[in-house]
């Protein structure tokens, strides 16, 4: 896909997968353009500035596979959003980037159900001048419960040359996750994933998905849970927690993909921590990028927050209680 995006001219062109023949047209193209809505796309199909082989066809239209999508728009400005004094770990700072820890519970940028008191508000609190960069210079998402490094474009050139990175895969992104069940070895899961055919919150493995790939390793073995190690070569949306789901080892709290409470036997004062993680036990720990001005590669790393650090420290002293006890049950006595 090439994109350019000055923030108000759309130039954008993709080519539809041959796996996704036979499915309709406005599905195909929600999924090749995700930043932008299936009804702006919609309107810009019928107004002839997204076509399909140089036509417009109707949204409901079966794609063969092979078609050219191009989308010539203007981008209208966006609704305004407001400034708002929200506080900010920034981990680093210059006239080209700005990097954020996020914590859980913040959501990135406005939407249905979030109108402020997002990152975006914050970030334009933080420098008016990210007004004149899209969506404040985010280019990238964290779910609102993930905590963890966000890099933020702060000048056009920036921007692009970040979005250029990702879309490339140039960006390293590793991940902290708890999981649920023992690993003998790391691995990776490569699955497309796609919107859910039936519930339009989650995500799913699917034919006809974006392509995506995560590799893990093992981090730390518990009693019954896992802390792992993720590193993305795609950033789907969800995509951890999908395809951790899918392999049958869910986060610990995730809301969406994790199934009903699992509470190892003899559990102790672990059992409350886990009853009491109501989040999706997920940390951007590292981000490694090239300075889109020096070219210089740039890496950083941030510890997880308190109540994961409280997670692992509980699942070690009960994996630790379970070694006694299995030790104390195979000692000799007269």
């Amino acid at each position: 896909m090439n994109d350019r995006q000055d923030g108000t001219r759309v130039d954008d062109t993709a080519m539809v997968p041959e796996a996704a023949a036979g499915r309709r047209l406005d599905a195909v193209i929600a999924e090749l353009f995700p930043a932008f809505s299936r009804s702006r796309l919609q309107r810009w199909l019928k107004d002839g500035a997204l076509t399909v082989d140089g036509a417009s066809p109707r949204g409901r239209t079966p794609v063969r596979g092979g078609e050219q999508v191009v989308i010539r728009a203007e981008l209208p400005a966006e609704g305004p959003v407001s400034a708002e004094p929200i506080a900010l770990d920034i981990v680093f700072e210059d006239e080209a980037l700005l990097v954020v820890n996020k914590p859980a519970g913040l959501v990135v940028h406005p939407g249905a159900g979030n109108a402020d008191g997002t990152l975006q508000n914050a970030l334009l609190h933080h420098d008016s001048r990210l007004h004149a960069v899209p969506r404040a210079g985010i280019v990238h998402r964290l779910d609102r419960e993930t905590t963890g490094l966000m890099v933020v474009a702060k000048t056009l050139a920036a921007h692009a040359d970040l979005v250029e990175q990702l879309q490339a895969r140039a960006v390293g992104r590793e991940y902290l996750a708890v999981v649920v069940g023992t690993f003998t070895a790391g691995g990776q899961v490569d699955a497309p994933i796609g919107r859910h055919p039936r519930d339009r919150l989650r995500m799913a493995v699917r034919e006809g998905g974006k392509p995506a790939v995560t590799h893990y390793r093992v981090e730390a073995r518990f009693a019954a849970h896992t802390l792992l190690r993720c590193r993305l070569e795609s950033g789907r949306t969800h995509q951890i927690r999908v395809h951790m789901a899918t392999i049958r080892h869910p986060l610990v709290g995730d809301p969406l993909y994790g199934g009903r409470l699992a509470v190892p036997s003899q559990a102790g004062e672990l059992a409350d921590v886990l009853r009491g993680f109501h989040r999706q036990a997920l940390h951007a720990e590292t981000l490694t990028l090239t300075h889109p001005v020096s070219g210089e590669t740039l890496s950083w790393s941030v510890a997880p927050p308190a109540d994961f650090e409280r997670l692992c420290a509980a699942l070690r002293t009960h994996q630790r209680a379970m070694a006694d006890a299995e030790a104390d049950d195979g000692r000799w006595r007269p």
